[in-house]
Protein backbone atom coordinates (compact mmCIF):
# COMPACT_ATOMS: atom_id res chain seq x y z
CA UNK A 1 0.00 0.00 0.00
CA UNK A 2 2.63 2.62 -1.37
CA UNK A 3 -0.60 4.96 -2.34
CA UNK A 4 -2.46 7.13 -0.03
CA UNK A 5 -6.12 5.60 0.75
CA UNK A 6 -7.56 9.16 -1.40
CA UNK A 7 -5.93 8.19 -4.38
CA UNK A 8 -7.13 5.23 -6.41
CA UNK A 9 -4.98 3.08 -8.56
CA UNK A 10 -5.52 4.27 -12.32
CA UNK A 11 -5.97 1.04 -13.97
CA UNK A 12 -9.17 0.91 -11.44
CA UNK A 13 -10.36 4.89 -11.78
CA UNK A 14 -8.62 6.32 -14.94
CA UNK A 15 -7.99 10.09 -14.91
CA UNK A 16 -9.87 10.61 -17.83
CA UNK A 17 -13.11 9.27 -16.64
CA UNK A 18 -15.97 11.19 -16.98
CA UNK A 19 -17.12 11.26 -12.92
CA UNK A 20 -13.31 10.91 -11.55
CA UNK A 21 -13.11 14.43 -9.51
CA UNK A 22 -17.17 13.88 -8.27
CA UNK A 23 -15.89 10.19 -7.18
CA UNK A 24 -13.06 11.30 -5.66
CA UNK A 25 -14.83 13.87 -3.67
CA UNK A 26 -17.38 11.31 -2.89
CA UNK A 27 -14.87 9.04 -1.64
CA UNK A 28 -13.22 11.53 -0.13
CA UNK A 29 -16.23 12.60 2.24
CA UNK A 30 -17.12 8.55 2.74
CA UNK A 31 -13.58 8.59 4.44
CA UNK A 32 -13.56 11.43 6.23
CA UNK A 33 -16.61 10.07 8.17
CA UNK A 34 -15.79 6.66 8.39
CA UNK A 35 -18.36 5.21 6.12
CA UNK A 36 -17.97 1.81 4.69
CA UNK A 37 -18.85 3.28 1.10
CA UNK A 38 -20.62 6.05 -0.68
CA UNK A 39 -22.79 5.58 -3.91
CA UNK A 40 -21.43 6.22 -7.01
CA UNK A 41 -22.70 9.23 -8.80
CA UNK A 42 -22.84 7.82 -12.43
CA UNK A 43 -24.63 4.76 -11.12
CA UNK A 44 -25.87 4.75 -7.69
CA UNK A 45 -23.94 1.48 -6.94
CA UNK A 46 -22.53 1.17 -3.34
CA UNK A 47 -18.30 1.56 -3.89
CA UNK A 48 -16.48 0.31 -1.31
CA UNK A 49 -13.90 3.09 0.41
CA UNK A 50 -10.15 2.34 0.00
CA UNK A 51 -10.11 2.62 3.89
CA UNK A 52 -12.59 0.32 4.41
CA UNK A 53 -11.33 -2.29 2.04
CA UNK A 54 -7.84 -1.70 3.87
CA UNK A 55 -9.08 -2.78 7.11
CA UNK A 56 -9.97 -6.44 5.75
CA UNK A 57 -6.23 -6.77 5.68
CA UNK A 58 -6.20 -8.93 1.99
CA UNK A 59 -6.92 -7.93 -1.38
CA UNK A 60 -10.21 -10.21 -2.53
CA UNK A 61 -9.47 -10.10 -5.81
CA UNK A 62 -12.80 -8.88 -6.93
CA UNK A 63 -11.66 -5.26 -8.72
CA UNK A 64 -12.74 -3.20 -6.35
CA UNK A 65 -11.97 0.31 -7.63
CA UNK A 66 -10.24 1.84 -4.51
CA UNK A 67 -8.39 -1.43 -3.87
CA UNK A 68 -5.58 -0.36 -1.93
CA UNK A 69 -3.50 -3.52 -2.32
CA UNK A 70 -3.19 -2.80 -6.53
CA UNK A 71 0.12 -2.22 -7.04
Amino acid sequence: MDRPLTEPHPDRLPPDHPYHEKILEAHSAALDVGQAGYPDPETGLFVLTAGFLAARGTCCGRGCRHCPYVD
